[in-house]
């Protein structure tokens, strides 16, 4: 038996391993470019909703940042009404410098527009809605979970190999068990 159960434990070391070696990792933060190639500009008549469209495909974490490249304009940081309203009057934050990069550090919507008016009005303004953070990378393996126990009937069946005979038999809870246990290897000398 030990030869067995030693087999039996390396076999499940090996199939935990394979099994945890094949799972993607889970990114910490993305950076976004705001509008792709588009970057950040005044969207042509037809074209009013593509930043709506562009935050509809995707999906923001905190820890995540927004990049906006622009030139001959800005970025405002807004509340609620002033996003609804393209105002500008009373921002939470003013960028100007043609790269701008937002880190997105709170769950929720986070608005954004123009400091154009006429360019927001034409539909240059951005709602993001930020999830929580991103799931933790794990770099420990997952649990074996125990088997579910077999139904046992009430009064056991007769054994095929007689009443007398020492057949070898092991249920699930000393499988279990053993998977359970630390893999020893001991040398005879």
């Amino acid at each position: 038996m030990g030869s067995a159960s030693i087999f039996l434990r390396l076999f499940c070391t090996i199939i935990l391993v394979l099994a945890t070696a094949n799972t993607p990792p889970v990114t910490a933060s993305e950076e976004f470019k705001v509008g792709d190639a588009e970057g950040w500009r005044q969207p042509g008549l037809n074209h009013t909703e593509m930043y709506n469209h562009w935050a509809a495909r995707r999906r923001f974490h905190v820890g995540d940042s927004l990049r906006f490249e622009y030139k001959n304009d800005s970025v405002l940081v807004v509340n609620k009404w002033g996003y609804y309203h393209c105002n500008t009057s009373s921002p939470i934050f003013v960028f100007n410098d043609g790269n701008t990069v937002v880190n997105l550090d709170r769950p929720g919507p986070s608005y954004f527009v123009s400091g154009d008016p006429d360019h927001c009005r034409d539909g240059q303004r951005l709602l993001v809605e930020v999830m929580n953070l991103h799931p933790p990378v794990s770099h420990t393996p997952p649990s074996i979970a125990t088997p579910p126990q077999p139904y046992l009937p009430s009064s056991p069946a007769p054994s095929p190999l007689g009443s007398g005979s020492a057949a070898p038999s092991v249920s699930l809870k000393v499988i279990s068990v053993l998977l359970m246990t630390p893999l020893l290897v001991t040398t005879i000398a």
